[in-house]
């Protein structure tokens, strides 16, 4: 984000170093959240939907 506000700059802190307690997350973490498989769901069908129409109904 912008940082709109006046004066001296804000500083911020180093970012921690990974430790074997933390492993880092990749792929398969994005892919277990909720709103993202519901939008692959929705995609995925209207995919499937449109597929069908144009192999059956055509």
């Amino acid at each position: 984000m912008l940082d709109t506000s006046r004066g001296e700059p804000a500083t911020t802190a180093p970012a921690p170093a990974a430790s074997e307690e933390d492993p880092q997350r990749g792929c398969l973490f994005a892919l277990s959240q909720p709103p993202l498989m519901i939008f692959l769901t929705v995609i995925g069908t209207l995919l499937l939907l449109a597929a069908t129409h144009d192999l059956f109904l055509l």
